[in-house]
C-alpha cells in the first residue's frame, strides 16, 4: 500500500509524534484528517507550530478520542488510520488509573469498532515498549512476555489486546506498533531527554533527576514516524505486533553525561525524590530487537544516536522554542 495515495487519519495529531507524523504524511503526499483534543483555548497542540503551508493542507477535527462520534466522524472517508491518541505519563497513572482506562483502552475500542464498520484498509495501534516491563532476555523480541508495572502500561497492553481481538474476531486489518523511547523536538518536559537538555540549558546549578541506573532504547522521532509509515505501507504487518527500536541502550546517568559534554557543561546531579517509581514499577532495562520489522517491512532505524541528540539539543535551546517551555524547573509528572 503506497501511503502517498490515500486519505488518512491521524489520532493524537496534536501530540509529540503525531506532529510529527502528520507532517511526514503531508510531505508524501497523503490527505490527513488529523484528530486533536477539543478544548476552549482552540488550540491544536502542536500543530499550531508547523507551517503554515502544511496546516493548510489539514481536515483537523476538534475532539475527543473518548467519544466514538468524534472518532468516526473524523475517520470518515479514510483509508489508513494511525492511532496514536493516549494518556501516556506512568507517573500520572498513579494518580488517575481510571482516565487511562477511558482513553487509552476505551479510544482504542472506538478507534477499531469504527474501523470494521467503515471497512477501513489498515490500522495502526499505537503501543509502548512499557508493555515489556524489565527485560527478561535481551534483545526484546515481540514474543517477550507482557508485564505491566504501571497502570499506564496495564492500559496500554489491554488497547493492543483489544485492537488484535479485533482481527481475529473480525479480520478488522490492524497492526500493533510498539515504539521505544522516542526523543526529539516537541517532547513534553514529562520526558527525560527534554529534562536533561533545559534544566543544563536555563543554567540550574543541580540537574534534578530520578534513577540513574535504568537503561533504555532511544530513538529519534525521525525514525519513530518512518517506522510508522513503513508498518502501515507493508501488508505482511497486519494481524502482527512490530517493535521499532534503535537496538542499542544507554543508562539515564550516562545519557545525562552525554548531554553535559555536548552542551559543554558539567552540573552536579541530584536525585529528587518525587521523580523516583515505586520499586516494583520501575522498569530497569529496555532493548529492542529490530529483526521483525526489518523482515516485514525491510526497513530499521537509521539515525545516529549522537546526531539525533544534537540535533535535539539544538532545537530546544532555540529562543524560538524555549517558550514554548516556561516551567522547566517544576517537575512534570
Amino acid at each position: 500500500m503506497n501511503i502517498a495515495e490515500r486519505t488518512v487519519l491521524v489520532t493524537g495529531a496534536d501530540g509529540f509524534i503525531g506532529s510529527h507524523l502528520v507532517e511526514r504524511l503531508v510531505e508524501g503526499g497523503s490527505k490527513v484528517h488529523a484528530l486533536t483534543y477539543y478544548n476552549s483555548f482552540n488550540s491544536w497542540g502542536w500543530l499550531d507550530t508547523i507551517p503554515r503551508s502544511t496546516l493548510d493542507k489539514l481536515e483537523v477535527f476538534p475532539g475527543d478520542v473518548r467519544d466514538s462520534n468524534s472518532v468516526r466522524t473524523a475517520m470518515t472517508g479514510c483509508d489508513v488510520v494511525f492511532h496514536l491518541a493516549a494518556l501516556i505519563s506512568i507517573p500520572y497513572s498513579y494518580h488517575a488509573p481510571e482516565s487511562y482506562i477511558d482513553t487509552n483502552v476505551k479510544g482504542t475500542l472506538n478507534t477499531v469498532q469504527a474501523a470494521k464498520d467503515l471497512n477501513v484498509k489498515k490500522v495502526i495501534v499505537t503501543s509502548t515498549s512499557e508493555v515489556y516491563g524489565t527485560a527478561q532476555y535481551v534483545p526484546i523480541d515481540e514474543d517477550h512476555p507482557l508485564q505491566a508495572q504501571s497502570p499506564y502500561a496495564a492500559t496500554k497492553i489491554g488497547a493492543d489486546q483489544l485492537a488484535l481481538s479485533f482481527f481475529r474476531s473480525f479480520n478488522t486489518p490492524v497492526a500493533v506498533i510498539r515504539p521505544f523511547n522516542t526523543f526529539g523536538p516537541r517532547q513534553s518536559l514529562r520526558a527525560v531527554v527534554p529534562t536533561i537538555i533545559l534544566q543544563i540549558a536555563s543554567g540550574a546549578k543541580e540537574l534534578k533527576l530520578g534513577a540513574l541506573e535504568p537503561t533504555r532504547d532511544f530513538n529519534y522521532v525521525v525514525d519513530t514516524v518512518e517506522g510508522f509509515i513503513k508498518v502501515a505501507e507493508a501488508e505482511s504487518t497486519i494481524g502482527e505486533v512490530v517493535n521499532v527500536g534503535s537496538g542499542s541502550e544507554i543508562s539515564i546517568g550516562d545519557l545525562a553525561q552525554m548531554i553535559m559534554k555536548i552542551m559543554g557543561s558539567k552540573v552536579h546531579i541530584v536525585y529528587e525524590h518525587q521523580r523516583i517509581r515505586p520499586d516494583k514499577s520501575e522498569v530497569l532495562r529496555l532493548l529492542s530487537s529490530k529483526e521483525k520489522l526489518k523482515s516485514l517491512t525491510g526497513w530499521c532505524t537509521v539515525r545516529r544516536f549522537e546526531d539525533s541528540l544534537k540535533d535535539t539539543i539544538d532545537w530546544f535551546i532555540n529562543p524560538e522554542n524555549l517558550k514554548y517551555y516556561n516551567k522547566i524547573h517544576r517537575y512534570n509528572f
